[in-house]
C-alpha cells in the first residue's frame, strides 16, 4: 500500500529536496465502557490494525499543503502556518490544523511548512475514530520532523485539546489514548480521570472480534453527544452539594444509589446511572477477561448495550437492530454498540466456527429491519501509532 501511496504523493505534490517519511495510526474500538471517559470512569478499548497513513516531507516556507485519498474530490487543501483558524471550506484538514494550533499553544515550534498525503482505511463517520486517527498520525509526524521531543501521553492530550477546543467536539481522552498507547494483542484498561493504564492481553481462545458498521452516518459534532455531557455535569454538580467528588466515575454502585436522590432532573439521574454502573461493569469485564472468562465478559458486553439503549438513549434503531440480530445467533459471546452512538458500529465477539454464519444471518436481518446494508470486519488488534518507515 505505502508503494502507490508514494506514487499519488509525487503525482499531487511538486518534486523536493527533502526526504519523505510515512507515520501510520490506527484506529481504536471500544469493548467496553462507553460514555465513561469524561465522567471521569474506566474505558477498555484496543487499537486496530487498520487507520491511517501519513506521507509527508517538509517544505523550506510556511505552506502546508494537505490531501486526502478519502476526500480527493477536495483537491489540494492549501493554507499557511501564519493563518491557522478554522474554516468549515477546509473540512477535514481543520483536524491536523487543530494539532498544530494545540502544539504551538504549549509552546512548541512547527518553523517550516510541508505537504502531507493522509490516506485512511477507517470508514468515515462508522466511530472508529477516524478524525482521532488522523489528529494522533499529526502529532506523531510533527513530533518526529520537528524533533520536538513531546512525550507520548502529552501529545495524546494535546490530540484531545485539538478536537476539544479548535474542532468544538467535547470527546474524552480514550480515543486519542487508545490510538497513540495501543499495543498489539493487549487492550488498555484506562481509568480517564488519572490516565492510570495498564494493558491486558486480548485472548479470546476460539473466537475473535467482529466489527459490523451500520452504516448510517452521525457527525458526532451535531449529535446529542454534548447535551449528554451537560447531563451528567448537572447531576455530578447535585452530587457535590453532599458528596466530596470531582466525578462520576469515583462512585460504586451502592454509593449513586443510596445518593441518587439528589439529582433533581429525572433524566440526569438516568444518564449519571449509565455512567456509573457502565464504569463498575468495565472493571469487572477486565476481570473476567483476565480470568478467562470469556462468557461473563460477553454477557457484560450485553448489559453494556442495553443500558446504552434504556439509561442514556444513544442507541437508535440501526444499532439496536444490529445488535438485537447478533445477540440471537449461535455462537455469539457478546455484543453491544462502540463509540458515541447514533449510528456508527457494533462489536461482537464470535466464536471462530461461527463468523461466516454470523456475518451473512445478521447482515441479512439487519437489510431486512433497516433497509441498510452493514459492512463486517473481522479485526486484528494493532500497535499504537509510530513511524513506519522511511524513504529517501
Amino acid at each position: 500500500m505505502t508503494n502507490s501511496l508514494l506514487t499519488i504523493f509525487t503525482d499531487v505534490f511538486n518534486e523536493g529536496a527533502n526526504k519523505i517519511r510515512t507515520f501510520f495510526a490506527p484506529g481504536r474500538v471500544n469493548l467496553i465502557g462507553e460514555h465513561t471517559d469524561y465522567n471521569g470512569g474506566h474505558v477498555f478499548p484496543c487499537a486496530l490494525s487498520i487507520g491511517t497513513t501519513a506521507i509527508v516531507r517538509k517544505r523550506s516556507d510556511r505552506i502546508i499543503q494537505f490531501y486526502s485519498t478519502n476526500f480527493s474530490d477536495l483537491g489540494v487543501i492549501k493554507v499557511s502556518l501564519d493563518e491557522l483558524v478554522y474554516d468549515s471550506a477546509d473540512d477535514w484538514a481543520n483536524y491536523p490544523k487543530g494539532v498544530i494550533v494545540a502544539l504551538e499553544q504549549h509552546g512548541y515550534t512547527v518553523d517550516s511548512g510541508f505537504d502531507v498525503l493522509y490516506a485512511g482505511e477507517i470508514p468515515n463517520g462508522a466511530g472508529l475514530s477516524s478524525s482521532a486517527s488522523i489528529e494522533v498520525v499529526t502529532a506523531i509526524m510533527l513530533n518526529e520532523l520537528y524533533s520536538l521531543a513531546i512525550d507520548r501521553v502529552s501529545l495524546v492530550k494535546m490530540c484531545q485539546q485539538a478536537e476539544n477546543e479548535f474542532i468544538g467536539v467535547s470527546c474524552g481522552i480514550m480515543d486519542q489514548f487508545a490510538i497513540g498507547m495501543g499495543k498489539e494483542k493487549n487492550a488498555i484498561l484506562l481509568d480517564c480521570d488519572t490516565l492510570d493504564y495498564t494493558y491486558s492481553p486480548l485472548d479470546l481462545a476460539a473466537a475473535s472480534l467482529i466489527i459490523a458498521n451500520t452504516n448510517k452516518r452521525r457527525g458526532l459534532a451535531d449529535s446529542k453527544y454534548n447535551e449528554r455531557r451537560e447531563e451528567c455535569e448537572r447531576a455530578l454538580k447535585d452530587l457535590q452539594g453532599e458528596l466530596d467528588i470531582r466525578s462520576l466515575g469515583e462512585l460504586t454502585r451502592e454509593q449513586f444509589d443510596e445518593k441518587a436522590h439528589l439529582i433533581e432532573r429525572e433524566v440526569d439521574r438516568i444518564r449519571a446511572k449509565h455512567a456509573v454502573y457502565e464504569n463498575a461493569r468495565t472493571i469487572e469485564a477486565v476481570k473476567k477477561l483476565q480470568a478467562g472468562d470469556i462468557a461473563g465478559f460477553g454477557q457484560l458486553m450485553n448489559a453494556s448495550h442495553i443500558s446504552l439503549r434504556d439509561d442514556y438513549e444513544v442507541t437508535g434503531k440501526e444499532l439496536d437492530a444490529l445488535v438485537e440480530a447478533a445477540w440471537e445467533q449461535e455462537g455469539v459471546i457478546g455484543s453491544r454498540m462502540t463509540g458515541a452512538g447514533f449510528g456508527g458500529c457494533t462489536i461482537s465477539i464470535v466464536t471462530n466456527e461461527h463468523i461466516d454464519s454470523f456475518i451473512e444471518k445478521v447482515g441479512a436481518r439487519y437489510s431486512e429491519q433497516t433497509g441498510l446494508n452493514a459492512d463486517f470486519y473481522v479485526v486484528q488488534v494493532g500497535d499504537g501509532a509510530k513511524e513506519i518507515v522511511t524513504v529517501q
